[in-house]
């Protein structure tokens, strides 16, 4: 796979763009890269969220036959990210005018996934119980990107892609998320992909892949 925007380009050696590589269920995965290297690209290319890049994006699912997600309808897409792929993109995407726990609510209305217990208990463990209540606009980036993590994982997924999820956080609230994110990801065997240009996520031991 490559963004279409690099073709022409001479790209330096990269461990996935112009390669094969294979994201494997149950594993977790650190892509590092400079700034423009294209880590938001790739993760919006799993998520279905763009299209234009330049080979092939294949999903497995056991022994089902292997699906070219190029083919995907909307309908397909739909299905896979609300039952496959939990996604944080490095905007965010929150709703400013909604407080924290309609944020996250709003999403875990769609899936059922948690009750509201372990949602209190996410927000506690995470520092931000505090600003339940508060609109999220009127929250620092930190605080936001803490509220984003605990909205990703109101859902079933077989993975869980993270854009830069921690690039306001310090390193203690950095290893209580990636504690947070490890436990839900084993909990449903699901794998993690998380990005970062510096501040990465502490996982234990993940693979490292540069772009």
């Amino acid at each position: 796979m490559l963004p279409k925007v690099f073709v022409n380009e001479k790209i330096p050696a990269s461990d996935v763009w112009n390669t094969e590589v294979t994201f494997k269920r149950g594993e977790k995965y650190l892509v590092e890269a400079a700034s423009g290297a294209g880590k938001s690209s790739m993760c919006a290319y799993i998520y279905g969220a763009r299209t234009d890049y330049e080979g092939s994006l294949i999903f497995y699912y056991g022994k089902r036959p292997r699906m070219n997600a190029g083919k995907y309808d909307m309908a397909t897409w739909q299905r896979t990210r609300r039952w496959e792929l939990a996604y944080l993109p490095q905007e965010l995407d929150l709703f400013p005018e909604l407080t924290a726990w309609e944020n996250i609510e709003l999403k875990n209305r769609l899936t059922h996934h948690c009750v509201p217990t372990v949602i209190e208990e996410r927000m506690e463990r995470l520092g931000i119980a505090s600003r339940r209540d508060y609109p999220v606009g009127k929250l620092s980036i930190g605080q936001q990107q803490r509220v984003a993590i605990i909205r990703a994982l109101c859902q079933p997924f077989s993975f869980i892609l993270l854009d830069e999820p921690v690039s306001h956080l310090d390193e203690k609230n950095n290893r209580k998320v990636a504690a947070m994110i490890e436990e839900e990801a084993a909990r449903q065997g699901a794998g993690i992909i998380s990005t970062s240009v510096g501040n990465p996520l502490q996982l234990t031991d993940p693979h490292r892949l540069r772009l």
